[in-house]
C-alpha cells in the first residue's frame, strides 16, 4: 500500500534539459539550435533548441530543433531521437510526452568539432 505524503513537481526547465541532454546523446546529432534567432539574446528563454508545451489534457509536446552531422541518414538520426526523449523523461521524470517533433535546420560540415556539453546547458551537475 502507498501512501500520497504530498506533491511533486518537476519544474518544466528540468524536463528542458533532459530532453536536449537525450537528443544530443543521439549519434548523428551534432547540436541543438534555438527557432529563432531572438531567443540566443533573450533572457526568458533558456531552452537551447527545446521548446515544450502542455494541451489542456495534460498532453506534452517536444519541439527539438537540431543540427546533423553530415552524412547521416536524417530520417532514421530523427526516429531515435524521439524514441531517445520520450525514453529518458518517461524514466527520470515520469512524464509522458504525447508528440516530439524534430525539426532539422541544417547539416554541419564534417570537420567541424562536436560542441562540449556544459556549451549547451548552463548547469552545474554536467560537471559531476
Amino acid at each position: 500500500m502507498t501512501e500520497t505524503i504530498g506533491d511533486i513537481v518537476i519544474a518544466p526547465r528540468v524536463l528542458e534539459v533532459i530532453t536536449g541532454i537525450a537528443a544530443t546523446k543521439v549519434e548523428g546529432v551534432y547540436s541543438l539550435n534555438n527557432k529563432a534567432v531572438t531567443d540566443s539574446i533573450s533572457k526568458t528563454t533558456l531552452s537551447r533548441g527545446v521548446y515544450l508545451t502542455t494541451s489542456g489534457e495534460d498532453k506534452v509536446t517536444a519541439d527539438i530543433y537540431l543540427q546533423l552531422q553530415y552524412g547521416v541518414n536524417v530520417p532514421a538520426v530523427s526516429i531515435e531521437v524521439q524514441r531517445a526523449v520520450k525514453s529518458a523523461v518517461y524514466d527520470m521524470a515520469e512524464v509522458e510526452i504525447s508528440d516530439v517533433n524534430v525539426h532539422v535546420v541544417g547539416i554541419v560540415p564534417e570537420k567541424t568539432p562536436k560542441p562540449d556539453m556544459t556549451a549547451l546547458f548552463d548547469e552545474d551537475f554536467l560537471n559531476d
